[in-house]
């Protein structure tokens, strides 16, 4: 029986900070990572199985708590000016939504086609840019499902949010929305800008397409459970090293997407992998794990020629554990740390057209499974879509232990993907 889901905004508002930001604090300048950063929005959705109707104050409890939260985030509750760049932090508030859809929870999470319709519950439209002054930097999107459980998705804009920073703002919100009494907010956490200054960067070369566009790819949902992990890296790992996770899976993805590039041109080209790193606990001087702002820097691994799956995990392995080794040796007040972030940067840049650019983005270790606004923790959190070709994001699974990968390529080149996965993992295994 066929299922048609359709999910209803009821409401729209905009939620602005608690405390009004003071004048000292009104221009909030980009710093070089800033500059670099997609104009994308970045954004996740959160499912909880939970009976909101049982609580009339659900919504009204969600947006107060959100409201306090921005205190401490107020540059999101600002306005972006694309020719400074700058936040102004003027208090607009941020884009708050109701909304509803037709379907019980356990029948969507089911629901084999689900994946196309998770962009929906994300408050934003996919590739959107926030050049536009009057445009928000952050949305949040309360969905309710027939069976009253919820879900919530949020979004922001990348120019200011990476992933660390949106797990640290859905945490916060979520601790202030389920304490009882007043909470003490501490200083407030973007810190990104004057930890590495601007230098005037342009954007990510790769930069998102346009809706148009988007109707000619699609978004693949990979599961890589802690025994199937296990048992791959047991059987190819015949030396002492030990491999993550991570990087198991990335070389996996990577080898897939090289397999498809080879059976569209007919000849290997030179494959890159991008990485992104997240700085902090990473530098010499000490980057706190609640700084906000994007605090990345990027790892780029080469590969000319065929290789196995173990030896394309040693290959990325040494190249992140090299990349980790020399950012341990900067201070970000140094210009020796500073240049070692700016040049991970700067090498991405000068990649040749020819080159097949796969971009991988590992959200794992982010506690995004450990929200709890009150009502338990969430059964499913998964990323919107990132409209930029071979690109892949790998997020923990719900027990913790495992890896879930989202692969978005060009539709007409599905099946050489799909064929070219089964092939991997039957070697592997």
């Amino acid at each position: 029986m066929a299922i048609s889901i359709k999910v209803e905004k009821q409401s729209t508002k905009f939620v602005k900070p608690f405390v009004q930001t003071p004048s000292t604090l009104f221009r909030y300048k980009l710093g070089f990572i800033d500059e670099f950063a997609p104009t994308y929005n970045v954004g996740i959705v959160l499912f909880f199985c939970v009976n909101s109707n049982n609580n009339p104050k659900f919504l009204t409890r969600l947006e107060s708590s959100l409201g306090k939260t921005l205190t401490q985030f107020y540059p999101l509750a600002g306005r972006y000016v694309d020719r400074s760049p700058s936040i102004d932090c003027n208090d607009h508030g941020v884009e708050f939504i109701n909304a509803k859809v037709n379907i019980k929870l356990q029948d969507f999470l089911v629901f084999e086609m689900n994946l196309k319709f998770i962009d929906e519950f994300i408050p934003s439209k996919i590739g959107s840019t926030i050049h536009q002054q009057s445009d928000p930097l952050l949305a949040a999107q309360i969905t309710t499902f027939e069976c009253g459980s919820v879900a919530i998705g949020v979004c922001a804009t990348h120019k200011i949010v990476d992933a660390s920073t949106l797990s640290t703002l859905i945490n916060e919100w979520a601790v202030t929305n389920r304490e009882e009494n007043e909470i003490e907010f501490p200083e407030p956490r973007f810190n990104s800008s004057l930890l590495f200054p601007a230098r005037g960067l342009s954007s990510f070369p790769m930069q998102p397409m346009d809706n148009n566009m988007l109707s000619k790819y699609t978004r693949k949902r990979l599961s890589f459970g802690e025994n199937v992990i296990s048992n791959m890296k047991t059987k190819r790992n015949k030396s002492t090293r030990r491999w993550s996770k991570v990087q198991f899976v990335s070389a996996i993805l990577w080898q897939t997407f090289i397999a498809v590039d080879l059976r569209i041109h007919g000849f290997q080209r030179e494959s890159v992998l991008i990485q992104a790193m997240n700085l902090r606990g990473k530098m010499a001087s000490l980057i706190p794990e609640t700084s906000c702002g994007n605090l990345w820097g990027l790892c780029a691994t080469e590969c000319k020629t065929l290789e196995t799956t173990e030896e394309r995990t040693d290959r990325l392995s040494d190249s992140v554990k090299k990349s980790i080794t020399n950012f341990l040796k900067g201070h970000h007040t140094h210009e020796v740390g500073q240049a070692m972030v700016l040049n991970s940067f700067s090498n991405v840049t000068n990649i040749r057209e020819s080159t097949n650019v796969v971009v991988l983005t590992s959200w794992c270790k982010f506690p995004f499974y450990e929200v709890d606004f009150g009502f338990g923790k969430p059964i499913w959190a998964t990323p919107g879509t990132i409209p930029i070709n071979n690109t892949a994001f790998l997020m923990d699974d719900a027990e913790g232990n495992g890896v879930e990968a989202y692969a978005f390529l060009e539709l007409k080149r599905l099946p050489y993907f799909e064929e070219a996965l089964q092939h991997v993992i039957a070697f592997a295994t």
